[in-house]
């Protein structure tokens, strides 16, 4: 029994940590999200990232350097609580979420894998010396021009995206999915998918993953039109071209992949064609996201993890006091 409280502990404490700051990120989101929008896309796609990650590691860390470590510091291990049906119901919950996330993102992967291969076996392999990753041409009734894979991105373009495009147009939409490639945003969304499946209670980032797919499509853009002031206005003609090309009612059929053009809807992609003429006209209306904040999603939970383990190491009352926490946490739920 021991373990088992122990366990249904850490498992609560995950999901409450995690539910009260995606929740807090929500509302951050929600109020700074006009401010943030006007900067570049980079920088905001970067604030989105953050602010859906930060919560996920702020539970993991709470629970692997505070609340795991005070249990097992200062719980004896005779005469403890039992396990409460509400606290089993709040463990079950933080359980499910775990499985539900490992559960759909292997259903990702195994959907990718398995469309990617089929693709392969009819593709025809091409060449573009600045793409850096193997580029394939398919049949394909979507006329799609996409990024898929997290780990390894390949680069699918339908052939009548050749047949439609001019060569300028063609190489703006290349340098809008090396905007993608540099910026991995094929193995961000991963994570982000990872983290919505793992909070099941408060579904409020729902909008947060909404605005980080438009974020990431109009940093790509402004990738893409930075590169040379035409380069800009040739992407937007693309975009239009491709959008007649898609045929009514048809969705791209791979959820982990970078598209060109996808399901941004009519708003979204007129609002992307107006960023691309605007940023033709002016390239430098916005200057690239610098180098530490591209990191931030990255160094933010890094350092939270060290900051969680030196207060564990250097002070030794806070897991005493993490403990009484959770002792009157059972007797509640108890």
């Amino acid at each position: 029994m021991y373990f088992i409280l122990g366990l249904s502990i850490v498992m609560a404490a995950l999901l409450v940590l995690n539910s009260s700051a995606s929740l807090v990120a929500s509302l951050i989101w929600r109020t700074f999200e006009r401010r943030v929008s006007r900067g570049s896309a980079a920088r905001s796609a970067q604030t989105v990232l953050l602010l859906r990650t930060v919560p996920v590691a702020l539970g993991i860390g709470g629970v692997l350097f505070l609340f795991g470590p005070a249990y097992l510091r200062h719980e004896p291990r005779v005469g403890h609580e039992t396990v409460g049906l509400k606290l089993a119901v709040v463990a079950a919950l933080s359980a499910l979420g775990i499985v539900m996330a490992l559960v759909r993102g292997f259903a990702a992967w195994r959907a990718t894998s398995r469309l990617t291969a089929d693709w392969l076996r009819t593709a025809e392999p091409i060449q573009f010396p600045r793409l850096g990753i193997p580029a394939y041409q398919v049949e394909h009734r979507f006329p799609l021009m996409a990024v898929v894979g997290a780990l390894r991105p390949r680069l699918f373009i339908a052939k009548q995206i050749f047949r439609s495009l001019t060569a300028e147009e063609l190489s703006a939409a290349l340098e809008h999915e090396i905007g993608h490639i540099m910026a991995h945003d094929n193995l961000k969304r991963s994570v982000l998918r990872a983290c919505r499946d793992m909070l099941l209670i408060i579904p409020c980032s729902r909008h947060l993953d909404e605005a980080w797919a438009e974020a990431s499509e109009a940093a790509a853009d402004e990738y893409a039109a930075r590169r040379d002031q035409k380069v800009g206005l040739n992407l937007a003609s693309a975009l239009v071209k491709i959008a007649r090309l898609i045929p009514a009612g048809a969705r791209p059929t791979m959820t982990a992949g970078a598209f060109l053009v996808g399901e941004e809807g009519s708003l979204g992609f007129r609002a992307r064609v107006r960023r691309l003429i605007q940023l033709g006209n002016d390239p430098n209306e916005h200057p690239p996201h610098t180098l530490l904040v591209s990191k931030l999603p990255t160094l933010i939970p890094i350092a939270l993890t060290l900051m969680l383990l030196a207060i564990t190491a250097y002070q030794p009352h806070v897991l005493s006091t993490v403990h009484t926490v959770i002792e009157h946490a059972v007797y509640i739920l108890g």
